[in-house]
């Protein structure tokens, strides 16, 4: 098992990060706050105004290492790669695979299959630690109703069916959301998904969560040699990362959603990690941000059982292990693109 190299996270404002030799030094007003060799970065992920020497980015391009930049709320705004270093049969076999409906259909499928699950865990482990009754009775409830839609899923012949029972599955998810938070629901309450602004902190945290996902999935579709904008479940459009949208899928319930409701429970998450705007709009500040960012690594350091692979693993890997084994489908090493499933 290869280590899981770490992403450095740059966010306060006005930061210039350069390369020194073989080490990358973060400074503010030409003070040194940290120093890290560069063979111990994956990658780096900048917010907002963050200056980084052109010799630190050459170097990164060279090696293959990402350099993703977000607006200092966390919208994304671009993404620096090297040369590919994708096998060209490979992504052959990727887009072949896009373009004929009867093979893409079932990675399609399987792929809502893993998030349909992993939102149905979620909701069982909710429902045994809620300590309401009624609370706990309806989210198994709504357990259930996942269970038939996968059911359902298996028999999907189009990809709109596909899509339409994976919004249907979210509708049921969301529509009992709030019962696993057990604190501050007058604030954390959930009432829809809403983005581009987010309209509560619920949604801010939850759209600042997947923004980290997204990127961690494209690196691990590139990493592996796949073209991050071919995917099977979400449409293509011009530069839409669709494929590292539909591996993300099967993550959010885990990566994403499990640790907002782990900061909200815990009181890590507050009032005062967010910035209330005029015209609606809930927006992470740069203490939220910080707070968030922190858990997230955090979490991709705790290990489990994968079950397909048989092997401990760390949730930092879970997107490259998916993303070789989708591979290997593609290459026709396994029927089937086997999604990873919580247990």
């Amino acid at each position: 098992m290869e280590q899981a190299l770490n992403t450095l996270f740059v966010m306060t404002q006005n930061t210039y990060v350069h390369l020194d030799h073989e080490t990358v030094k973060v400074e503010v007003e030409k003070e040194v706050k940290l120093q890290v060799p560069l063979h111990h970065l994956g990658g780096l992920t900048i917010f907002g105004n963050v200056l980084v020497s052109p010799g630190l980015l050459a170097k990164c391009a060279e090696e293959g290492r990402q350099v993703i930049w977000l607006s200092a709320t966390g919208r994304f705004v671009g993404r620096m790669e090297g040369p590919g270093s994708g096998n060209v049969l490979l992504r052959k076999a990727q887009w072949e695979t896009v373009l004929d409906a009867a093979r893409a259909l079932p990675v399609a499928r399987n792929m809502v299959a893993g998030k349909v699950q992993n939102s149905r865990a979620s909701l069982l482990r909710s429902a045994r630690e809620a300590e309401d009754k009624e609370e706990s009775s309806t989210l198994r409830g709504a357990a259930e109703a996942l269970g038939a839609t996968l059911a359902l899923l298996q028999r999907a012949a189009t990809p709109e069916r596909v899509r339409g029972l994976e919004a249907e599955a979210a509708r049921v998810y969301f529509g009992v959301f709030t019962l696993m938070i057990r604190t501050e629901r007058d604030l954390f309450g959930f009432s829809e998904r809403s983005r581009r602004p987010p309209k509560d902190p619920i949604n801010a945290l939850l759209s600042f969560l997947y923004v980290l996902l997204l990127s961690d999935c494209s690196a691990a579709l590139q990493a592996v040699g796949l073209d991050a904008q071919g995917g099977f479940l979400h449409v293509l459009r011009p530069g839409r990362p669709a494929l590292a949208l539909d591996l993300m899928e099967e993550f959010r319930p885990l990566l994403a959603d499990r640790l907002a409701l782990t900061l909200i429970n815990r009181r890590q998450i507050t009032r005062e990690d967010f910035d209330f705007r005029e015209g609606g709009a809930v927006l992470l500040n740069e203490k939220g941000r910080k707070k968030v960012v922190t858990a997230y690594q955090e979490r991709k350091r705790d290990t489990l059982q994968h079950p397909f692979l048989e092997q401990k693993t760390s949730f930092g890997l879970l997107p490259h292990l998916q993303a070789r084994l989708l591979a290997r489908h593609l290459r026709g090493d396994l029927e089937a693109y086997p999604p990873f499933l919580a247990k």
